[in-house]
C-alpha cells in the first residue's frame, strides 16, 4: 500500500512539474511572438531611433564620403598588389612524333598557395587568311601526381576523354585542358592527346600551353585581407547588437532586423574558415566559401525586396502575401546558383577534363533559367522602388530612409556595374562566364574591390540604422501625448541650422516643458 502512495505521489509531482514546464514554453512562446510583432501603428516615433534621423546635411555628406575614402583605400591596395593569376608558357612544335596530336607535360612545382591548376590550350596553324570555321575533335587526357618528394604517389591509368570545338578566326580560341579544384600534389604529369585534329585543311605548326594558377602571393593578400574584414564585421555586428540592446524587437524597423540578419551572414561572406583552404587538401573548404557568398547574396537581394515593400506596408506582414513571393523569386536564384556550382565541383572531382559549357547542353537551359529569373527579379524590385518613392515621398522620417538607402545603392550597384564590365568586358553573359569565371582576374583590386564594396555598404548602413547613444530618452519623449506636435515637426529639425547650432538648448528646452506639463497635471 505503501509503494502505491508514494507511485501516486511521484506520478502527480511529476505531472505538476510536465505542467509547469509547458506553461513556461507557453508564456516564452507568447511573449517571443509580441516581441517579433510588430506594431499596427508602426510609426516612426514607435520604432526604435535611427542616428539617420540625426544626421544633419553636412554629416550625410561625411557618411558619403568616409564610404568613399575606405571604398578607394582598398581599390588602392588592390591595385598596388600582385598579379592574381600566375601564368606559364610552354611551346610544343609540331615534329613527327607529335603529328598524331600526343604531347607529354610536366606542370610547375607548387604548392597549397597555389590553391588551384588550370591547363589551357592554343593550336597555331599555317594560316594567312581571315577564313573562320569550327572543327570538332576528341581530347585525352591521363594525370599523374607527384609528391614533394619526387616520387609518383598518384597514378591515374583512366584516360579522360572529352569532346571539344577548336574555333578558329584569325587565330584560334584558347582550349581549357584540365582544371582541378584543390591541389593534392606538388606536382603533376600530364599525357594529352589530341583526335581526329590531322583532317584540318591547314597545317597544325604548333601548341602552346599555359598554366595557369594562383599567385602564392596574391594568396597571402587574401587570407590577410579575409581576415581583417572578418574582424571588423565582428565588431560592428556587435557594436549594432550592443546599440538596440536596449528596444524590444518589437520595437525595431525593418531595416534593424534585417541588418541583425545581415551582418552575421557577411561575417560568412568574408569565410573565417577560408585558411582550411591552405591546411586541408580537399574540395570542401572552396565549396563551403562559395555556398556563403551565394547566401549573403541572396539574402542582400532578399534584404532589398523586403524593405522598399515593408517600408510601405505597415503593420503586421504575413508570411504568405508579404514573404513567400519574395523567398521564391531570390531562392530560385540562389538554387540555380549552388546547383551549377555543386554540379561543376561533383564532375570534376571524378573528371578533371570536365567543362559543363561544352560537356552537356543543359548548362544553355540553366542560363536562360538565371536570366528569365533575374530579369523577374529587377522588374519587381524597380515596382517596388518606383511605388515606394511615389507614395511615401512627403511622408516625415520615411522619405529620408527611402532616400538615403536608395542612394547608397545605386552608388554600390553601379560601381559593381563597372568593375564586372572592366572585368569581363561585353562578353559578361556567355558561355565561358561560369567555367572562365576565376582565371578573368589581372591583379588584387579586382578581387578587394568586390569584398570591400559589400563590406562598407553593410558597414554604412548599419551605423545610419543604430540608435543614438541618447535614442531611448528621446523614443521615451516621443511616446508621451504632450508631445505629438514635436513627432510632425521633427522633420523640419533634422536639417535646421538651430539643431546643429544648438542641440543643447533644444534638449534643455524640451526636459523644461516636460517637468512644466508634469507639474500642470
Amino acid at each position: 500500500m505503501t509503494m502505491e502512495t508514494d507511485y501516486a505521489a511521484l506520478e502527480s509531482s511529476l505531472y505538476t512539474e510536465f505542467k509547469d514546464i509547458c506553461k513556461k514554453i507557453s508564456e516564452t512562446f507568447k511573449e517571443l511572438k509580441e516581441d517579433l510583432t510588430p506594431y499596427r501603428d508602426e510609426r516612426c516615433y514607435r520604432l526604435a531611433p535611427m542616428r539617420l534621423y540625426t544626421l544633419s546635411k553636412r554629416y550625410f555628406v561625411l557618411v558619403f564620403v568616409v564610404f568613399f575614402l575606405c571604398f578607394g583605400l582598398t581599390l588602392f591596395i588592390g591595385i598596388a598588389g600582385p598579379k592574381v593569376i600566375e601564368t606559364k608558357d610552354q611551346e610544343s612544335k609540331a615534329t613527327n612524333s607529335s603529328k598524331a596530336g600526343q604531347y607529354s607535360l610536366i606542370s610547375p612545382i607548387m604548392s597549397t598557395y597555389n590553391q588551384q591548376l588550370w591547363l589551357m590550350c592554343r593550336i597555331k596553324l599555317d594560316k594567312s587568311d581571315d577564313f573562320s570555321f569550327q572543327n570538332n575533335f576528341t581530347l585525352s587526357v591521363k594525370i599523374h601526381g607527384v609528391a614533394s618528394d619526387a616520387t609518383v604517389s598518384y597514378r591515374d591509368n583512366k584516360e579522360h576523354s572529352r569532346p571539344r570545338t577548336l574555333s578558329c578566326a584569325q587565330k584560334c580560341d584558347e582550349i581549357i585542358v584540365v582544371h582541378l579544384g584543390y591541389l593534392n600534389y606538388t606536382q603533376y604529369n600530364l599525357e594529352i592527346h589530341f583526335e581526329n585534329l590531322n583532317q584540318l585543311r591547314y597545317t597544325i605548326t604548333g601548341v602552346i600551353f599555359t598554366w595557369k594558377t594562383y599567385n602564392p602571393t596574391f594568396s597571402q593578400v587574401e587570407i590577410w585581407f579575409r581576415f581583417v574584414f572578418v574582424v571588423l564585421t565582428f565588431m560592428v555586428t556587435c557594436l549594432f547588437a550592443h546599440s538596440l540592446r536596449k528596444f524590444s524587437m518589437r520595437d525595431w524597423g525593418i531595416e534593424q532586423k534585417w541588418m541583425s540578419v545581415l551582418l552575421p551572414l557577411l561575417l560568412l561572406y568574408n569565410d573565417p574558415f577560408f585558411p582550411l583552404t591552405f591546411l586541408v587538401n580537399s574540395w570542401f573548404p572552396g565549396m563551403l566559401d562559395d555556398l556563403f557568398q551565394s547566401l549573403f547574396l541572396c539574402a542582400l537581394l532578399l534584404f532589398w525586396l523586403c524593405v522598399y515593400h515593408g517600408i510601405r506596408v505597415q503593420g503586421e506582414r504575413k508570411c504568405m502575401t508579404f514573404y513567400l513571393p519574395k523567398f521564391l523569386i531570390v531562392g530560385l536564384l540562389w538554387l540555380a546558383s549552388v546547383t551549377l556550382g555543386i554540379w561543376q565541383t561533383v564532375n570534376e572531382l571524378h573528371d578533371p577534363t570536365y567543362q559543363y559549357r561544352v560537356d552537356t547542353g543543359n548548362f544553355q537551359g540553366m542560363k536562360i533559367f538565371f536570366l528569365i529569373v533575374a530579369t523577374l527579379y529587377i522588374l519587381y524590385l524597380l515596382f517596388l522602388v518606383i511605388r515606394a518613392c511615389s507614395e511615401l515621398r512627403n511622408m516625415p522620417y520615411v522619405d529620408l530612409r527611402l532616400k538615403f538607402l536608395t542612394a547608397l545603392t545605386f552608388l554600390v550597384l553601379v560601381i559593381s556595374i563597372f568593375i564586372l564590365y572592366l572585368r569581363f568586358g561585353s562578353q559578361v553573359l556567355q558561355d565561358n562566364f561560369v567555367a572562365e569565371l576565376t582565371t578573368h582576374y589581372q591583379n588584387s583590386a579586382e578581387f578587394l574591390s568586390f569584398y570591400g564594396l559589400l563590406n562598407f555598404y553593410l558597414y554604412t548602413l548599419a551605423f545610419v540604422y543604430s540608435p543614438s547613444k541618447n535614442a531611448l530618452y528621446e523614443s521615451q519623449l516621443k511616446d508621451n501625448p504632450a508631445f505629438s506636435m514635436l513627432n510632425d515637426s521633427d522633420d523640419d529639425v533634422i536639417y535646421g541650422s538651430d539643431y546643429e547650432e544648438m542641440p543643447l538648448q533644444n534638449g534643455q528646452a524640451i526636459r523644461a516643458k516636460y517637468k512644466e506639463e508634469s507639474d500642470s497635471d
